[in-house]
């Protein structure tokens, strides 16, 4: 079997378990032979534990379920490995798909939003977060007129909105900085290593917002309501993977996210216009009260 037939497989398994009604061993492989993998047990097995072991998702047997669940609170990043997984089957369907030549781009249509710049970094940068290798690049804010030189321990990539970002410590600095590849002109990946400081994990100061923009002392409980029918759209495609659904009628739904309200969360917020409204808190309310506000007056 492929490396993708894995990929694949791996993903089959991961979602069957992630929705928490504990399917038992029969039933996953049922699910993976509705899916066109006709396997043994063995193999099944085998999975779970490549999984487990190569990739840091605690799957475990509930006895008292009788199957199988995701122990959240040992496992970090259920929802990145699951969005790569997601990445790498559209990527590898794709690949089928255009295999059959160029008429497959009739059935195909692709967001026309422009060339994103410094993808041809992403090898170099994934080879350097591997082996811990220190980088030096220049960069161009969208907001200066020259260009600066950095030199980088790297050590996360980040993607949001289709765009990547480098995460690292930059020269004498001791929290870490995020720059987008996009404006990165020149990258050095240097034979000289660093050792990373074990105490410094920038997933986990990410675990709690939305975007790029970390704080990190903590979050808050924030409760949107959502008209009933753009509710629909938040239920199959959560915000972020605490939020919690508290009403869902035909008047409203209404959610609980424990996030740190920063400025990507305020945007994402204002791009749903009337059909949200912030519960609490009240400062973050007011602030996207004032915003709606400063919009109005520019049509007046």
């Amino acid at each position: 079997m492929s490396k993708h037939g894995a990929i694949r497989r791996y993903s089959l398994i991961i979602e069957k378990i992630a929705n928490k009604q504990y399917p038992s061993f029969s039933v996953i492989k049922d699910f993976l032979f509705d899916h066109g993998f006709e396997i043994s047990d063995r193999t099944i097995q085998r999975d779970i534990e490549q999984i487990r072991f190569d990739f840091g998702l605690e799957i475990k047997y509930d006895k008292a379920n009788r199957g199988y669940f995701i122990d959240e609170e040992e496992t970090f990043g259920v929802e990145g490995f699951i969005r790569f997984l997601e990445i790498a089957n559209t990527a590898n369907l794709l690949s089928e798909t255009l295999m059959d030549g160029k008429e497959a781009l009739n059935y195909i249509d692709f967001e026309s939003a422009g060339e994103l710049k410094g993808l041809k970094f992403l090898k170099q940068l994934l080879h350097a977060l591997k082996n811990n290798r220190i980088i030096n690049f220049s960069y161009k804010r969208f907001d200066a007129d020259k260009e600066n030189t950095y030199q980088m321990q790297p050590y996360l990539l980040k993607e949001y909105q289709s765009r990547w970002y480098i995460i690292g410590m930059i020269n004498n600095y001791n929290d870490f900085r995020t720059f987008g590849i996009d404006r990165i002109f020149s990258l050095t990946v240097k034979e000289e290593t660093f050792k990373r400081n074990p105490d410094l994990s920038p997933k986990s100061l990410f675990r709690n917002t939305i975007g790029l923009t970390y704080a990190p002392d903590g979050y808050e409980e924030v409760i949107l309501s959502f008209t009933a029918f753009q509710g629909n759209y938040i239920k199959t495609l959560p915000w972020h993977h605490s939020q919690q659904i508290l009403t869902d009628n035909e008047q409203e739904l209404r959610i609980k996210l424990n996030i740190v309200p920063n400025f990507e969360f305020k945007q994402k917020v204002l791009m749903h216009g009337e059909t949200v409204t912030v519960i609490q808190p009240q400062w973050f309310a007011n602030k996207i009260k004032q915003s709606l506000q400063n919009t109005l007056m520019k049509y007046k």
